[in-house]
C-alpha cells in the first residue's frame, strides 16, 4: 500500500520512487513544500555545515527552465540535436507538478572531509523523498546528462565548487508505482567476527 502512515516503519517500507513523466496534479502546495524542505534539512550533518542547497523551480519558472535545459543540451552535444532529443528535453523540464534541484554545496576550509559533506547531501535528498511520501506524494530523483551540465548548473545559480546532486520531481502518481526487486539482507549484510 502506498503511503501507509500507520507507523513510521510502514511509511518507510511503502516508499516507492515514481517516474516523473507519470506524475500528475496535485503536487505539494506551498505549505507542504516548505515542510518537505524543512524535513529534508534535518539530515545528518557533521560540523553543522549544511553542505547542500535546494532550488525550487516553481510552476511559473518551468518554461524558462525548459529553455535553459535546451541551451545546456545543445551546448553539450557536438552534433545538432534532432527533434526527438529536443522533445525529450522538453518532457524532462516540464514533467511533474513540482521540481526541486538539490546542489551539493561543500563548505571549504573545514576539517569535515568532502566525502562526508557529499554523504550529507545524499541524505538530504533521501529525507526530501521520505517527507514527500509522508505528505502523500511521490518523488523521483533524476540525474542523467542534466546533472553534469556546467551550463545548467550556472543557469540555476550554482557556484563553481557546487554540483547538481539531482532533480527531485514531486507529484501524485498517475500510474501504479512499481515495486522493484530489493536486495535481500543476506546479500548485503555480513557479520564481522573480529578476526
Amino acid at each position: 500500500m502506498l503511503n501507509d502512515r500507520s507507523s513510521t516503519l510502514d511509511l518507510l517500507r511503502t516508499r516507492r520512487s515514481g517516474r516523473p513523466r507519470d506524475m500528475a496534479e496535485p503536487g505539494p502546495d506551498s505549505a507542504q513544500l516548505r515542510d518537505i524542505l524543512a524535513v529534508a534539512a534535518r539530515t545528518p550533518d557533521h560540523g553543522k555545515l549544511a553542505p547542500w542547497r535546494f532550488i525550487h523551480v516553481g510552476r511559473d519558472a518551468r518554461p524558462a527552465f525548459r529553455d535553459l535545459a535546451e541551451r545546456a543540451y545543445r551546448a553539450g552535444h557536438a552534433e545538432t540535436p534532432n527533434r526527438l532529443e529536443l522533445e525529450a528535453v522538453d518532457r524532462f523540464a516540464l514533467q511533474a507538478p513540482e521540481l526541486v534541484v538539490i546542489l551539493s554545496s561543500p563548505v571549504e576550509g573545514t576539517k569535515i572531509p568532502l566525502w562526508e559533506q557529499e554523504l550529507s547531501c545524499g541524505a538530504a535528498c533521501m529525507n526530501l523523498l521520505l517527507a514527500a511520501h509522508a505528505h502523500g506524494f511521490t518523488g523521483g530523483w533524476i540525474t542523467g546528462w542534466a546533472a553534469y551540465s556546467p551550463l545548467l548548473l550556472e543557469g540555476l545559480g550554482g557556484r563553481p565548487h557546487e554540483r547538481i546532486a539531482g532533480f527531485i520531481f514531486l507529484g501524485t502518481p498517475a500510474q501504479p508505482l512499481e515495486e522493484r526487486v530489493r536486495p535481500a539482507p543476506d546479500h548485503v549484510v555480513t557479520e564481522w567476527d573480529g578476526n
